[in-house]
C-alpha cells in the first residue's frame, strides 16, 4: 500500500527467497470523475469511477506477497463506481445471466433490500470481501453518485459505504509525472524495475484519462523497458492509445515512429456491448439516445492496434493466471533498470527504430478477453460486462 513516500527496495532481496521484503507491483487506476456524453445534448456527462470488483481479487491474491504502490494519471484520488458495487455486478463470469433477472427482482413493487440481500448471501459475500481489500489497501476515497438507471439497491448501499470509507486515512496515490522523473533520476532509489506487474483496473473512468496520454504513454513504454507485465481489464486497455506517445527530456511530448507496442492484439470492450448498456443499463439517461463521446474498441484500432474476440471460455481467469504466472518469473540474471535518464526524441538516436522492430520481432503478447461478441442479448451483455469485459496481459521484448 502507497502510504507517503515510496521505500526504496534493497536489490538484493529480489530473488533471495529468505529475505522477508515484499515483492511490488503497481495499481494504476483512473482519477476520472465525470464521463462526458455525446448525446442527450442537454447532458453533458454522468457521475463515473473505476470497477472495484476488477482490481479486489488481484489484490487478494497477491496481497501477502506483494507491497502495492498506487497511482492514478494526475495523482488525484481515484472515484468508486458505485453501480460497480452492484450484486450483479459480484456474480463475476455469470453477470451477463445475472443482471437482468436481479433488476427484475428490484423493480418489483414488493421489492424490500433485506430480503433480496438474503435471497444472494454469496454476492453479499463478494462484496463484503472486496470493499474490506479497499478498507485495507487504499483508504478513503469518493464514490460516484447514484444514476436515475442505478440499480435500487444500490441507494441505500451507497451511504452504508460511504460511512465506512470515511472513518478511513486517505492513501496516497502517485501521479505518473511523479514516478516517470523519479525513474529518470539517478540519485533517487525508485525505479520500475523493482515492479513485477502492473495492473489497471476499469469501470468507464478511464475513457476520460487513458486516452491519448502522454505521461501515461512513457509509462506504458517505461514499464516495456524494465520488463514489467502490463494488465489490462475492462475499458483500461483504451491505455494503449496512448502509447503513440512519449515524453522527452525538457517535459514535452513527441510521437512515437515505431511503437513495440503495436504488436499486442487488444481486447476490449466491443461497441455492441457498449451500446447495449447505454440502452438498458445504468449508464442511460432515462427516455433519451444516450451515447459516450467514442467507443473504446474504435479508438484502440483507430491507434493502429488489430483487435480481436476469443472463445468464450477464455475467462478473466485465465487472464489472472497469466498474471501471476509472469509475475513469478525469474528476471534475467544482471537485469538492471533501463530508462534511468529521460526518453530522447528518435532523431537523437538513429537505432532506436532498429531496436524497436526488433521488440517487436520478439514480443510474447497473451490477450484474454472475457467472452466474444455473440447474438442473444443477454450473451452480448455477458460479453460486455461478463467479469472483464476484454482482459489483456502483454509482455513485450524489451528491446
Amino acid at each position: 500500500m502507497a502510504r507517503g513516500p515510496i521505500s526504496p527496495r534493497p536489490k538484493a532481496s529480489r530473488r533471495n527467497k529468505s529475505c522477508p521484503t515484499k515483492r511490488r507491483a503497481l495499481i494504476l487506476i483512473s482519477s476520472g470523475r465525470q464521463l462526458p456524453l455525446a448525446e442527450p445534448a442537454d447532458v453533458k456527462s454522468i457521475s463515473t469511477g473505476f470497477f472495484l470488483v476488477e482490481m479486489a481479487q488481484v489484490l487478494k491474491e497477491f496481497e501477502n506477497d506483494y507491497e502495492f504502490t498506487f497511482a492514478t494519471p494526475d495523482g488525484n484520488a481515484p472515484q468508486l463506481d458505485i453501480n460497480g458495487m452492484a450484486l450483479s455486478v459480484q456474480s463475476i463470469e455469470k453477470t451477463g445471466a445475472k443482471t437482468i433477472p436481479l433488476r427484475m427482482q428490484q423493480r418489483r413493487r414488493s421489492f424490500d433490500v433485506n430480503s433480496f440481500r438474503q435471497r444472494h448471501p454469496e454476492l453479499v459475500a463478494r462484496r463484503e470481501q472486496d470493499v474490506q481489500l479497499l478498507e485495507r489497501h487504499i483508504g478513503r476515497i469518493p464514490v460516484s453518485e447514484l444514476l436515475p438507471n442505478s440499480e435500487p439497491e444500490l441507494a441505500e448501499y451507497r451511504p452504508e459505504l460511504i460511512r465506512r470509507l470515511d472513518k478511513l486515512p486517505e492513501g496516497t496515490f502517485h501521479s505518473l509525472q511523479e514516478l516517470v522523473l523519479r525513474h529518470r533520476d539517478p540519485a533517487d532509489p525508485f525505479t520500475f524495475a523493482d515492479f513485477d506487474f502492473i495492473h489497471t483496473p476499469g469501470g468507464h473512468a478511464p475513457m476520460v484519462d487513458f486516452r491519448d496520454n502522454p505521461w501515461l504513454g512513457e509509462t506504458l513504454h517505461v514499464a516495456r523497458e524494465n520488463g514489467v507485465i502490463i494488465s489490462l481489464i475492462c475499458h483500461a486497455p483504451v491505455a494503449v492509445t496512448s502509447t503513440r506517445q512519449r515524453i522527452d527530456a525538457q517535459g514535452h511530448p513527441y510521437l512515437v515512429s515505431d511503437n513495440p507496442f503495436l504488436a499486442a492484439t487488444i481486447s476490449t470492450v466491443p461497441t455492441i456491448g457498449e451500446l447495449f448498456a447505454l440502452r438498458f443499463l445504468y449508464p442511460r439517461v432515462p427516455g433519451k439516445r444516450t451515447r459516450t463521446s467514442y467507443f473504446v474498441d474504435t479508438a484502440v484500432k483507430e491507434a493502429g492496434f488489430n483487435t480481436c474476440d476469443l472463445p468464450q471460455h477464455r475467462r478473466p481467469a485465465t487472464g489472472l493466471r497469466a498474471v501471476r504466472a509472469a509475475a513469478h518469473r525469474q528476471r534475467p540474471a544482471g537485469h538492471r533498470p533501463a530508462g534511468r535518464q529521460a526518453a530522447q526524441r528518435p532523431h537523437r538516436h538513429p537505432s532506436r527504430p532498429a531496436r524497436q522492430r526488433q521488440a517487436v520481432e520478439r514480443a510474447t503478447v497473451t490477450v484474454h478477453p472475457a467472452d466474444h461478441t455473440v447474438g442473444d442479448p443477454v450473451e452480448q451483455m455477458d460479453h460486455w460486462i461478463g467479469g472483464g469485459f476484454g482482459y489483456a496481459v502483454i509482455e513485450l521484448g524489451s528491446g
